[in-house]
């Protein structure tokens, strides 16, 4: 690890660990039970570390604030069969770390990379690492996202995407911007929606 990298790890103290797990959790469970995703569907989530800790983007990578992340929301959509999607910097163009059966199902190409702090961040490195069989693609359509820091997941939603407020509004100091996805309406005034 770099010394600005292991610098930015000593600003995560226990507290502030627990706090970002909690505050993770209660973010994905909020954004679980006010959206229409269920098991099978993808939550693509971008995370800026830095952010976290009050620093800009891609200035002050933390692999214990990125962890603490992961491990409030990884059990819990784990748990109910929600594929997690983790955006990489723009570095690696912003890729997504999934696991290899959800790229297989949703007809996702593989693409090489492997993703470091400093190239794909931090929370894609995590996510990377604990995985159980992690790829790299280039692009996805999410069900749902979480946006921690300002990191631009709209690219990586379904085309029709309704924010959600959250009673969390940060994350560290990260700004924290959720949102749902719905089918499109087609038709006109005869047209029954579902």
């Amino acid at each position: 690890m770099e010394n600005s990298y292991m610098g930015a790890d000593a600003n995560v103290s226990d507290a502030l660990y627990k706090q970002i797990v909690r505050d993770s959790k209660t973010a994905a469970e909020e954004l679980i039970c006010r959206s229409n995703i269920s098991k099978g569907d993808i939550l693509v989530i971008g995370c800026s570390s830095s952010e976290i800790l009050g620093s800009v983007i891609g200035k002050g990578s933390s692999y214990k604030a990125a962890e603490a992340v992961f491990s409030g929301i990884y059990p819990l959509i784990s748990e109910k069969g929600i594929y997690l999607a983790a955006q990489c910097c723009e570095h690696l163009n912003r890729a997504i770390v999934i696991e290899r059966d959800c790229a297989e199902i949703y007809g996702y190409d593989e693409v090489s990379a492997v993703p470091q702090p400093k190239a794909g961040g931090s929370f894609a490195t995590v996510t990377y690492k604990n995985l159980t069989s992690p790829v790299l693609v280039e692009h996805i359509k999410a069900h749902a996202g979480i946006d921690i820091g300002g990191t631009l997941i709209g690219m990586h939603l379904r085309d029709v995407a309704v924010p959600l407020r959250l009673s969390v509004t940060k994350i560290g100091e990260a700004n924290l911007i959720c949102a749902m996805t719905r089918p499109k309406y087609i038709g006109g005034e005869r047209t029954k929606y579902c």
